[in-house]
């Protein structure tokens, strides 16, 4: 594995999920792997989850770890070619990513979407940049279209918690007050569909996603149908794909609370946090015995050490 931004990236997804099951059962099985290496984590946007589980697996792993906040502690970065530099930027990523690059052996990057123009979201600037001049792999730590990490980490935590052979799941958009990014819905999408288990995804309309990530998976517009013997929910908001950016509807209704939960095979429920409590979910659902939403933290820290054992191994 070279680089890690996009489900496509691995090679062969179901030996990968079997090497993260060993990594759960004993984290501290490869503390010399990382030895004299560096990972560098470079944050264009605040983290919580993602940055300490990603500390977290480099310790296990023997890796020294580097942690920079772009907006606070580094030059403003130019990424178009050929500007005259005289404003307020300092700095080209030509340059940037070349040094990073020498200092550390993997940069991990979080940059998010910035919803005002699609085609440049997208277009994946800030992690394709990284990915051309820093010279080293690169691990998405979530881009403006995916969280892969995130994604490994839910099916994870879905194979450790299935109770039958091919679950239902199913993905569900939820109110939130501000215009969220696709991302977490896209990588959800992009790890389940190759995966053991019947997706559904259900929004109003108007919320539809790339079509290029939901490619067949079933589409339902009622999200009571949709609920109907699933095993797992997914929650999750996103801003419009169509009207990019924009929020088109609060309904308080696509709140998932006990009404919705009742009419599930006794799922259960899934959020990859932070979460708007009794906005997206309803305090009675995610504080159950069948909320996940712990587990799924805690397997970040499983993911982002399988991905980095993975990938120690092949420099």
């Amino acid at each position: 594995m070279l680089h890690f931004t996009r489900r496509a990236d691995v090679v062969d997804i179901q030996s990968l999920s079997r090497s993260a099951l060993e990594h759960k059962a004993d984290p501290y099985a490869y503390p010399e792997l990382g030895k004299q290496k560096t990972l560098g984590l470079i944050f264009f946007n605040s983290s919580l989850r993602t940055r300490l589980s990603t500390q977290k697996a480099a310790i296990n792993l023997g890796l020294s770890c580097i942690v920079m906040n772009v907006g606070s502690d580094g030059w403003a970065l130019e990424f178009e070619d050929g500007t005259v530099m005289n404003g307020g930027k300092a700095e080209h990523i030509k340059d940037a990513a070349a040094v990073m690059g020498r200092y550390c052996d993997i940069i991990g990057i979080r940059a998010f979407a910035g919803l005002a123009e699609r085609s440049s979201d997208y277009a994946e600037q800030v992690l394709g940049a990284f990915q051309q001049y820093a010279g080293v792999p690169i691990i998405s730590l979530e881009s403006a279209t995916r969280h892969p990490l995130q994604s490994f980490a839910d099916l994870i935590t879905i194979k450790t918690y299935q109770a039958v052979e091919r679950p239902k799941v199913v993905l569900s958009w939820a109110p939130h007050p501000k215009a969220l990014p696709q991302a977490v819905a896209n990588s959800f999408i992009e790890w389940m569909q190759p995966a053991e288990v019947d997706l559904v995804i259900t929004h109003p309309e108007g919320y539809d996603l790339s079509p290029d990530f939901v490619k067949d998976t079933p589409v339902i517009y009622d999200q009571n149908e949709a609920f109907r013997d699933a095993d797992f929910v997914y929650v999750k908001n996103w801003s419009s794909y169509n009207s990019y950016g924009k929020i088109l509807s609060q309904d308080m209704n696509w709140t998932v609370g006990e009404r919705q939960m009742t009419l599930t095979n006794n799922a259960y429920f899934m959020h990859c946090l932070p979460v708007r409590r009794n906005v997206v979910v309803a305090d009675a659902v995610i504080d159950s015995d069948r909320s996940l939403v712990i587990e799924q933290a805690a397997n970040r820290v499983v993911s982002v050490q399988t991905v980095l054992a993975e990938i120690l191994k092949s420099l």
